[in-house]
């Protein structure tokens, strides 16, 4: 049988070629070596506040890049996970078996709840949340992103935890990351990881964004010191350059140390920019007919929904009865 995979994306902000790079094209690639469930994790995105118009559009918007980047719907299932009631349901069964020390770990709740003057529970709660979305479809890979893997620990902890208590019950999850572009970092700043949630224009290279805009951010990217292109003496912001332009063309690494030695950066920075046009313009073009065809999407997530409902009543009422709770 295929392996059941499973990953999400929060609704918020723009998506960026840090997610095309580093999820959707790997989700793209694995959907027809197994049985494939992608997320918009909608609930993850309120443990902060969220404009409550806004985030229902970026829901919207959110679903239409995955099947723009090419999620096959007569495949994948496109779930939307508030429309799925057993996401909470199994999030609150596993925080009754979740340790509190495990939580207060997490390297994204310390460094999140640093910035907020208060927190919420679900901030704290989000790891078992997203373990709730693995475990709850039983899903045997979780391709994610290297700033995850902390919280897919946690996930199998919390499986192994459960099992050892009530049962043989859960599917111990195994990560995959893909080999180039796991991690694209900022263009302003190279040193830290793309993110949807940082402030400032020159960041980011969302999706959506016009080839104007591309080559204008791109050309504005972080370099260092030197005046062109040094394999033996590269600074962060080259060498994160060169990742995106390896991870929409697919060159090896000896093409790209062939083409790119000594050269100077303004080239450099046109050749990463005609790439990354070049490597959205399909997903753009797809994007816009999706979104021009009324009632297409909904229709979409609407078909997912129902196709995961089943295994997933089917997941929770097993726990339920393995710990104890009424089952009508």
């Amino acid at each position: 049988m295929k392996p059941r995979i499973l990953s999400g994306i929060q609704p918020t902000g723009s998506l960026h070629i840090g997610n095309y790079l580093g999820a959707l094209s790997n989700w793209v690639k694995l959907q027809y070596e197994s049985e494939p469930i992608f997320c918009i994790v909608d609930l993850h995105a309120i443990t902060l506040y969220q404009e409550p118009a806004e985030l229902r559009e970026k829901i919207r918007q959110t679903a239409a890049v995955f099947l723009a980047a090419g999620i096959d719907p007569a495949h994948s299932s496109v779930v939307v996970q508030s429309t799925v009631k057993e996401h909470a349901e199994l999030c609150w069964l596993l925080t009754c078996v979740t340790p509190l020390g495990w939580l207060e770990r997490m390297t994204q709740f310390k460094d999140k709840a640093a910035k907020q003057e208060s927190i919420g529970d679900g901030l704290l709660q989000y790891p078992v949340l997203m373990a709730a979305d693995i475990l709850l479809y039983q899903a045997n890979l979780v391709p994610v992103g290297e700033d995850q893997t902390q919280h897919l620990e946690l996930t199998r902890d919390l499986a192994q935890r459960f099992n050892a208590i009530y049962g043989e019950t859960f599917t111990m999850p195994e990560t995959r990351l893909p080999a180039v572009g796991a991690r694209i970092m900022g263009l302003d700043d190279p040193t830290k990881k793309m993110s949807k949630s940082t402030e400032g224009s020159g960041h980011a290279v969302a999706i959506l964004d016009p080839p104007a805009v591309i080559r204008k951010k791109i050309m504005r990217a972080t370099t260092d010191s030197l005046p062109h292109v040094d394999f033996e003496n590269m600074g962060p912001g080259v060498q994160n350059l060169l990742t995106i332009h390896q991870a929409f063309t697919g060159w090896s690494g000896d093409q790209i140390r062939r083409h790119f030695q000594g050269m100077r950066y303004g080239d450099l920075k046109k050749t990463v920019a005609d790439a990354v046009v070049a490597g959205l313009e399909p997903v753009q073009k797809k994007y816009a007919e999706i979104t021009a065809e009324p009632g297409y999407l909904d229709r979409v997530l609407a078909e997912s929904a129902a196709r995961v409902r089943p295994l997933a009543a089917q997941t929770v009422r097993l726990v339920k009865e393995r710990m104890g709770v009424y089952t009508a």
